[in-house]
């Protein structure tokens, strides 16, 4: 690896043992075998180095959760699939059926689908529980770096467009590029939410269950209310009276 690349993973070392706050230059140069000559000329300062292996930490915590999703959507279809040849007279036929029906109940309500995906949202944060710690406290650093600011809302940018498809549900009519991104922003705004809650107070912060009693409400609150997509009232197409200034 060159010294860029072990700068990275000596961040991301450090801000796994002494958090985002408490790693200074001298740790960095130590941890990686560098020198401060090469954070500067790789990444301009100790916290946009900071920043960026932060943004790679929350980046691999994604694709390990993206990937058990993917594991258990494949598991769900395979669950579905016909028995075996003689599965239906074996010992065996009341857990498939159980396990088909199962499967069944999530693939088609969609409530129970949001409620797994959370449920494997957030038992993954606790596996990453500093990582995300780490991440509060870089956003308050990026209010006084317009560098460390740029790094992190791209970074908030990407996790907009991969977060739809992890809810967006399987067999549904594909998203157009805006609703991809409005949705995506929907969910980020609701997963650093929860995430900064469990970092707080874990025994009373929103549980997967928590939140879809919430969605059940709100569909509900909104029930025919909302217009179809795509029609003069919804906001997207420009319909609907200006608001009185």
């Amino acid at each position: 690896m060159g010294h860029r690349e072990d700068l990275l993973a000596a961040a991301k070392r450090c801000l796994r043992e002494r958090g985002y706050a408490r790693v200074t230059a001298r740790d960095l140069v130590a941890e990686s075998g560098t020198n401060l000559a090469s954070i500067g000329y790789h990444f301009g300062s100790k916290d946009e180095l900071l920043s960026a292996a932060l943004i790679e930490m929350v980046g691999d915590w994604a694709d390990a959760l993206e990937a058990g999703l993917l594991a258990e959507g494949a598991e769900s279809a395979d669950s579905t699939g016909s028995a075996p040849d003689g599965a239906e007279g074996g010992g065996g036929a009341k857990g498939a059926g159980e396990g088909r029906r199962a499967a069944d109940t999530a693939a088609a309500d969609p409530f129970a689908r949001f409620e797994g995906v959370w449920e494997q949202v957030i038992v993954s944060y606790f596996t990453s529980l500093n990582d995300w710690r780490d991440g509060v406290e870089a956003l308050a650093q990026a209010r006084h770096s317009p560098a460390v600011r740029e790094r992190m809302a791209e970074g908030y940018e990407e996790g907009r467009t991969a977060l739809a498809p992890w809810f967006h549900a399987p067999g549904a009519p594909p998203l157009d590029p805006d609703e991809s991104r409005a949705l995506g922003g929907f969910y980020l705004a609701l997963l650093t939410g929860v995430m900064v809650q469990q970092g707080i107070d874990p025994d009373r912060a929103p549980t997967a269950r928590d939140l879809t009693l919430a969605l059940r409400r709100i569909v509900a609150d909104f029930g025919s209310a909302a217009p179809p997509l795509g029609t003069a009232a919804d906001p997207a197409e420009g319909g609907g009276a200006a608001p009185d200034r």
